[in-house]
This record gives structure tokens, C-alpha cells and sequence, in this order.
């Protein structure tokens, strides 16, 4: 292992990290730092929870400390992240990091007044963090500057292209300097992340710290195969069973996170839930509470699949699977993290057996099934292999019909058309579905019935 006073930060930091408990850094930390130090852009594969946040913003404080200071709503540097809840997380982090050193952070996002943002811009930013859509509206407003702009850091690439903001990006990398350092992270590097790292970095350098599309090692994953209209209270047994530990629920639609919530209320639990109709105000509320240990249960939507990082987070339980594969590596991400072990149960049914192959398909591995004896599925989950493949049961084969056996019926119905007795019994008439209108298939010419 390498240890941070290795990697060359200034005695600042290095102090800041001793009184943390910092004393061994992270693969993708130890690879990243010297790199980043020494001015090349970046463009780095991590999954979740490697300590990908230290990775960019220790060497940014490191070459901050030792420039100038931004002027009137000026930024320096700019971190861009895909949500609200990622925001808050990274802005939490810098400001941990940055210690006693003289810096100014903050951390814009929607879903709040822009009017406190545009007033804390005026000083100028050393680091500001941002989703894309509100730091466009504070360049509209003139409220953000980014002609001293040095630094440029893409956190979760791939998400905010899943997110929708390919435009917004395209507009913001119009507005900033051509002369900048930039470090794209990314758990994930699909074409597009490829695509858009090939024009806005300069000769990067790539990093890699685990297989693309992997989920932790510590991580116990497994399934089990159920039908659809049993899911809850099998959700609601598995919550009994792991009583006192802290659960993350991730459903697909808001009604589901609010129905689930009212039912663990009920049911006597310490519960949150967070979807994107919720004001921002009550998901940091929620979030928090989770965080702190107040709340054993946290129901979501994919909302925070990214931004949420939980010490030693036992369980995640995916009541549904998500419809975007990757997004499943973020979900069950949220356990397992810097070293600890965790564990990621999902409820299958037969109609998500389509994501269910998918999902294994870029895992690269098949999710182990684990049957529950008062939950034994009627609708049978299909089984899948890998390469995206679901497995289909061989066709029963056809009885053979033995002659005389009695079956008078079928044998007629089998029997080929006698187009020259006309006695024929013709059970199928193709006709209409493109056959040929040959001796052995002409058309009915028989007279329809008069309707009584």
C-alpha cells in the first residue's frame, strides 16, 4: 500500500490528512495524485467508493494554495457533477480536505433559490462544485466568470450524459478556456464518455483501478426469484430478518417510495424516503438522517444511486431492478465501500429477466439465486447465461400418433387435403397468409352461410 506522505502533497494537507486517520491511500488515490500534480489530464475508471473524490481534490487544494486568489465571481477551478446529492457530497469533501488552507468552496445545484448562489459568487470561488443546469443559469446571469478558469474536473461522466445534460456540457465547454487541465472520472466508459474524453482532454493519461462495470469485491451479490405481486412482503420479511441493521431501499417510481414509507411507518420503523418531487430541502433532510444512524431505513429512486456515502453500509435491497444496467452498479455501490463488507439482494421477477441478463452481461458474472422456501415463484424466472442470454427450454416433443389408436379427430386434421376427391377435411386454410393457390391449397370457394 502507499502511503499519502508518499505522494508528494504539501505539509498543510499532509497535516490535515494525519489529524483525519489518513494514513494509507487508495489505488485509484496513490495512481491519480502524482499524476494530477504534475499537470496531465486525467481520465480515470474507478468504481464506487474507491476514494475517487480525494483523488481529484487533494492535488487541486495542492496547486490551489499556491496561485492567486479568484476575483469578482471569478472560478478557478470547477468540479461538475450529475445531481444535487453528488454535490453536497463532494462540497462536504473539499471542505474536509482544505482544512486551514485559505479557499474559498461552494456548491451550486437546482431545486433551491439561485438568488443566495448568485450572492456567495460575488466574492469569487476558488473550487466551485455544480450540476450543469443551475451553473448555466448562473453564467446566464452573469454570476460566474470563468475567464480565470485552471481546472476542470468531470465527476460521474457517465451519469450526467445518462442524466441528459450532452447539451449543457456542450454549452459550458464552449464558455471555458481551451488552456486548462481536466480530469474526467468515470465508474464506467461507455462510447459516449469515449467520445466526449476525446474532445475535451489533451493527451490524457488513463487509469484504471478495477474491471470496467464491477461491483467491489467485498460485496456479496444474490437474487431471488419471486413473482411480481409477492415482492413486498417478501421486502418486508427480509427488513424483519436483518432487524437493527440500516437498509437502503431502491425502488423505480416515486408512488413506490412513498407507499413503502407509509408502510414501515406503520409497521413501527425509523424510515426515509427520497424521489425527485421531494424539495431538496427534505431529501438532505432524509439523507442525513440516514447518514447519522437516526434512520434505519432508507426507501429511494435512483436519485441516490450516486452521492450517498454511508460508513459501512450493511445491506442494499433492490425491490426492482433498474431499467439501465449501469445504474445497478451504483446502486448495490453504495455498500461494500473502502474495504468493508456488504451485501446487495434483488428481488426478481419473470418480467425482469430481459435487465436481469443484461445486468449479469456486464458484470461479466451470473448472480447467484437463492429461492425462498414461502416465496417460491409460480411465474418461473427464466435462467440466463452469460453474454446477455436468456435461456430457453427445449420444445416437448411431438407425439407420434399411432394408427387405430382411437384418435379419429386429429388424425383427420393431420391428414393432407384430397384436391382431387373434394372429401378432404380442411381444418387450416392458409390462403389468406400468402400461401400459394395451388391444387393443394386453393381458396374456399364455398358459399358463406346466410346470416339469420
Amino acid at each position: 500500500m502507499t502511503r499519502f506522505s508518499e505522494l508528494g502533497l504539501a505539509p498543510q494537507l499532509q497535516s490535515t490528512l494525519d489529524s483525519l486517520g489518513y494514513q494509507e491511500a487508495t489505488a485509484i488515490q496513490a495512481k491519480a495524485i502524482p499524476l494530477v500534480l504534475k499537470g496531465r489530464d486525467l481520465m480515470a475508471a474507478a468504481q464506487t467508493g474507491t476514494g475517487k473524490t480525494a483523488a481529484f481534490t487533494l492535488p487541486l487544494l495542492e496547486k490551489l494554495s499556491i496561485g492567486g486568489k479568484a476575483g469578482s465571481n471569478a472560478v478557478r477551478a470547477l468540479i461538475l457533477v450529475p445531481t444535487r446529492e453528488l454535490a453536497e457530497q463532494v462540497m462536504q469533501a473539499v471542505q474536509k480536505y482544505t482544512g486551514e488552507l485559505p479557499l474559498r468552496s461552494y456548491a451550486a445545484y437546482g431545486g433551491v433559490s439561485i438568488n443566495p448562489q448568485m450572492m456567495a459568487m460575488r466574492k469569487g470561488m476558488d473550487i466551485l462544485v455544480a450540476t450543469p443546469g443551475r451553473l448555466l443559469d448562473l453564467y446566464r446571469n452573469n454570476a460566474v466568470k470563468f475567464s480565470e478558469l485552471q481546472y476542470l474536473v468531470l465527476d460521474e461522466a457517465d451519469r450526467m450524459l445518462d442524466l441528459g445534460f450532452a447539451g449543457e456540457l456542450d454549452e459550458i465547454f464552449c464558455a471555458i478556456p481551451r488552456k486548462r487541465q481536466t480530469l474526467l472520472f468515470s465508474a464506467t466508459f461507455s462510447p459516449r464518455v469515449k467520445d466526449m474524453a476525446a474532445m475535451m482532454l489533451r493527451d490524457p493519461l488513463s487509469v484504471e483501478v478495477s474491471a470496467p462495470n464491477s461491483a467491489a469485491d467485498t460485496l456479496q451479490q444474490w437474487l431471488i426469484p419471486l413473482d411480481k405481486k409477492r415482492k413486498t412482503e417478501c421486502l418486508q420479511q427480509l427488513v424483519s430478518r436483518n432487524a437493527g441493521k440500516q437498509i437502503l431501499i431502491f425502488v423505480k417510481t416515486r408512488k413506490s417510495v412513498d407507499e413503502l414509507e407509509s408502510l414501515f411507518i406503520a409497521d413501527g420503523l425509523s424510515v426515509a424516503g427520497i424521489h425527485g418531487e421531494k424539495s431538496q430541502a427534505a431529501r438532505m433532510s432524509a439523507m442525513q438522517s440516514f447518514k447519522s444512524g437516526e434512520v434505519q431505513l432508507l426507501i429511494a429512486t435512483d436519485v441516490a444511486a450516486r452521492g450517498l456515502d454511508v460508513e459501512e453500509l450493511p445491506l442494499v435491497i433492490n425491490l426492482e431492478l433498474p431499467v439501465n444496467a449501469e445504474d445497478y452498479i451504483h446502486r448495490i455501490g453504495r455498500s461494500g465501500r473502502k474495504g468493508n463488507t456488504g451485501e446487495a439482494i434483488s428481488l426478481v421477477c419473470a418480467d425482469e429477466v430481459q435487465q436481469l441478463a443484461t445486468i449479469e452481461n456486464m458484470l461479466g458474472q451470473l448472480i447467484e439465486r437463492r429461492p425462498q422456501p414461502d416465496f417460491e415463484a409460480t411465474h418461473k424466472v427464466p435462467e440466463t447465461a452469460l453474454g446477455g442470454i436468456i435461456v430457453k427450454k427445449p420444445k416437448k416433443e411431438k407425439k407420434k400418433l399411432i394408427p387405430g389408436s382411437g384418435n379419429s379427430m386429429a388424425n383427420a386434421a393431420r391428414k393432407p387435403v384430397n384436391s382431387r376427391s373434394g372429401s378432404g377435411l380442411r381444418m387450416f386454410d392458409h390462403s389468406e397468409e400468402g400461401g400459394s393457390k395451388s391444387a393443394g391449397n386453393r381458396p374456399d370457394r364455398r358459399r358463406p352461410r346466410k346470416k339469420k
